[in-house]
């Protein structure tokens, strides 16, 4: 038997509210956080106004694209969003047991022991678990849907990789031979 919870979450997915209303909030948010931060139509204080409408429309127009194309991306985001969750948690855990062991100013020891050396290798760790949360969740075939690769020939795509590969190895070159020449 269903209990009354389920019954809510069941009726709230069949209005859209996980599909639209939901991740229309959050990009209205993020939007309206960002255009406060970036100050682009002057000071927030007296752009309240110009700031909600701008994050609004923007909004709309970015949530209408999935549902004009007849897109459904509600199952995608839910466990995108349930991973980051979870790799969130782990991250926070591990900084709780690490500072168990250090002092009461973690940043501080981790940057006095460590200093900025490491700082690039935690981006690029970054980065890739963004990739893997993106990728394990689905929503790749957001942006690389199903009748896409009929048509990319595989030549292009082997292509493309290729030259990408190229391309990381060659900055990690340039970035190994530039450190190299600064201890010089």
């Amino acid at each position: 038997m269903t209990n009354p919870f389920e019954l809510v979450i069941l009726r709230l997915s069949e209005l859209g509210f996980f599909t639209f209303l939901l991740p229309f909030i959050l990009v209205a948010a993020i939007l309206y956080g960002l255009l406060r931060k970036s100050q682009i139509f002057g000071p927030p204080e007296k752009n309240v106004a110009v700031n909600a409408v701008v994050a609004i429309v923007a909004s709309f127009m970015v949530w209408a694209s999935p549902i004009i194309a007849g897109i459904n991306i509600e199952k995608e985001l839910a466990r995108f969003f349930v991973q980051s969750m979870i790799a969130t948690l782990v991250l926070m855990v591990a900084v709780l047991a690490v500072g168990m062991f250090f002092g009461p100013d973690l940043p501080k020891t981790i940057q006095d022991k460590l200093g900025t050396k490491y700082l690039g290798g935690l981006l690029v760790a970054g980065i890739l678990i963004g990739l893997a949360l993106f990728v394990t969740s689905g929503l790749t075939s957001v942006f690389f849907p199903e009748g896409l690769s009929e048509m990319i020939s595989e030549d292009v795509i082997i292509s493309i990789a290729t030259i990408l590969i190229l391309v990381i190895v060659v900055a990690a070159i340039v970035v190994f031979v530039s450190r190299e020449e600064k201890k010089k």
